[in-house]
């Protein structure tokens, strides 16, 4: 069985479909990732990646072209920082029908037997339609998808028409990978264990002791910088120096020299594995990005989210009513505030409750029957 995966170019989408695009190669079938300029970080898990678009910005084709087709539909995206999802996933459109010729052209020639794509990412649907094969949508995270994706596909109708899908596209077998205590209302669909990828490394000696005491994780994403400034970091670091716990702060290559001198019990390591980080940590301060939260999540730590844009909020709102984490906005952030986050029994009882709530479901592995049927048509 030939599957073609279609995502944005972005880590939080994208790190989210590793574990079922290995769990299908794993059982002998062909995987290709079909994206745009970013998505080449996948290809350090293995797969085969095809950019579609090189050169192409998505933010620019969402935020200038679609925004200067729907002027209403950026204000509302930037009044909210993005969490007017209904307006944001609609400029987004616009980015989807870019790249949709292209897709199913290299479809065309690469011929799948199925199509599974992110919700972002519905040019996936027109794939599938154009060439009369079936699709999986994966809904990732909090976000309940339906309405958002009824309004993308409104704005992408001449897309179908312009790629002979003149048919209404056939529903796609949905899966998403929400606990059932997480949930804000019932998911269609199938529901799949979140297994956390965040690449690979080779490790510090240092990765894999016992913390002597608290170990909390700092991680602000791939982009916070270039979104929002270093105010939240800055914020952090400083809070940390008199709480009695060592941080490590894991930023990617994010500039950190505006920061000066780290405290004693600061540490910045640049870039590596969040799971690896987070095994025997204490608490994770984060942004909210979806694969971030979703490893916390696997790794039964609680969390202190400082949203910074598009879902973190949901991600945030959603982490904190659950029990298992904190949230609040940058001026929050104080030595109080991250001594609670270590301290605080309960919200490590019910992070534990969610990682072991996460384990008891199906592993993607799991899916590839299902998959198998679907591409049969069964």
């Amino acid at each position: 069985m030939r599957v073609l995966f279609a995502s944005l170019p972005a880590a939080g989408h994208l790190f989210h479909l590793v574990p079922l695009a290995w769990a299908l190669r794993a059982q002998g079938h062909e995987v290709l990732v079909a994206s745009y300029d970013g998505a080449e970080i996948v290809a350090d898990a293995g797969l085969h990646v095809s950019n579609i678009a090189p050169g192409l910005n998505m933010f620019e084709e969402a935020f200038v072209r679609g925004g200067t087709k729907r002027p209403d539909l950026l204000e509302r995206v930037q009044a909210s920082m993005g969490g007017d999802r209904e307006a944001l996933m609609t400029l987004y459109a616009f980015v989807n029908d870019t790249v949709a010729d292209r897709m199913v052209a290299l479809a065309r020639d690469w011929r799948p037997d199925l199509v599974v794509y992110e919700y972002f990412s519905p040019v996936g649907q027109v794939v599938a339609a154009a060439l009369g094969v079936p699709a999986v949508q994966f809904d990732f995270g909090f976000s309940f998808t339906p309405p958002l994706i009824a309004v993308m596909l409104e704005q992408m109708r001449d897309t179908f028409v312009r790629n002979g899908a003149t048919e209404p596209p056939p529903e796609p077998l949905i899966v998403h990978n929400v606990p059932d205590s997480m949930l804000s209302e019932p998911r269609p669909g199938l529901a799949v264990r979140s297994v956390p990828y965040n690449g690979g490394a080779e490790l510090p000696e240092w990765s894999s002791r016992r913390p002597e005491r608290p170990r909390v994780v700092i991680s602000f994403g791939t982009s916070i910088a270039a979104m929002s400034g270093l105010d939240r970091v800055k914020r952090t670091v400083e809070a940390a120096r008199d709480v009695d716990a060592d941080f490590v702060m894991a930023m990617g290559s994010t500039d950190l020299t505006e920061l000066g001198e780290l405290p004693a019990n600061v540490r910045s390591v640049g870039w590596m594995p969040l799971h690896v980080l987070l095994a025997g940590a204490g608490g994770l301060v984060h942004h909210g990005g979806s694969s971030t939260t979703f490893t916390a999540l696997h790794s039964g730590v609680p969390q202190l989210v400082l949203p910074n844009g598009s879902d973190c909020f949901i991600n945030a709102r959603t982490v904190a009513a659950r029990g298992l984490g904190l949230t609040g906005e940058p001026e929050d952030i104080d030595t109080a505030l991250l001594r609670r986050l270590i301290d605080d029994d309960k919200l490590r009882a019910n992070a534990a409750e969610v990682r072991a709530e996460i384990d008891a479901m199906p592993a993607p592995a799991t899916l590839v029957p299902e998959f198998e049927r679907l591409a049969r048509r069964e």
